[in-house]
């Protein structure tokens, strides 16, 4: 998930089109009191911040993201209005991983997004995924539950570690039918839900972790 901080309607919305159509998931925000608000319910891989806005300012909401523990690792991108030399170094020196000078394009803003990831990417990864009694090994393929081996098929395995990679974030069954079984897939999103009902039973006691969100989708609890 990007977050997009910036004021300006029409630059928002095109740089929410443009990550989408890039295959990336974003949401826009007009003023840090929005922002705020949002990132208190979900941690962004990302996040794109315009210095010049109404309120509180980028470089105000830098020092706070790099201020605090939750948020001081994620990953920020600045857009300068200007590009002086002086939006430059304070950004920079305040803990921005880039900067864009505006007017950018929008492939540009997606070339540096996925450079920043690159760069700022774990030396190493986060192979074990683990969820109470649940466990997921990345470079094995393996799942056990309750400390028990659990034999998964291709997709069951990709749909668990898609929620486990993205804990309490919720799925609607397109958004699982593009995920996990590619965008030009033609079914039924009754697909989606005979791999869940499946991979439930598989998983036992831990089955319960996948929640079913009335009316939207689905999503793995928390389980503290």
């Amino acid at each position: 998930m990007i977050f997009c901080v910036e004021d300006d309607n029409s630059i928002r919305d095109l740089m929410l089109y443009t990550l989408n159509a890039s295959g990336f998931e974003s949401k826009g925000f007009e003023s840090a009191e929005s922002f705020w608000i949002a990132i208190q319910k979900e941690k962004p891989s990302l996040i794109m911040l315009d210095i010049m806005l109404p309120g509180e300012d980028g470089i105000e909401i830098l020092k706070k993201l790099r201020a605090d523990s939750i948020t001081a690792e994620i990953p920020v991108i600045m857009a300068t209005a200007k590009g002086t030399e002086y939006d430059k170094v304070i950004g920079l020196d305040t803990g921005a991983d880039d900067y864009l000078v505006k007017p950018f394009g929008m492939m540009e803003m997606v070339s540096h997004i996925k450079a920043v990831l690159r760069r700022t990417k774990p030396k190493e990864e986060k192979n074990i995924l683990k969820v109470g009694n649940l466990k997921l090994d990345c470079i094995k393929h393996s799942v056990t539950a309750n400390e028990k081996e659990v034999v998964l098929t291709l997709k069951e395995y990709e749909l668990l570690r898609l929620f486990m990679e993205n804990l309490g974030n919720v799925f609607t069954r397109d958004r699982l039918l593009e995920k996990i079984w590619g965008v030009d897939y033609i079914g039924e999103t009754r697909t989606v839900d005979v791999h869940i009902g499946t991979l439930r039973t598989k998983l036992g006691d831990c089955g319960d972790y996948i929640e079913t969100v009335r009316g939207v989708g689905y999503k793995l609890g928390d389980q503290k």
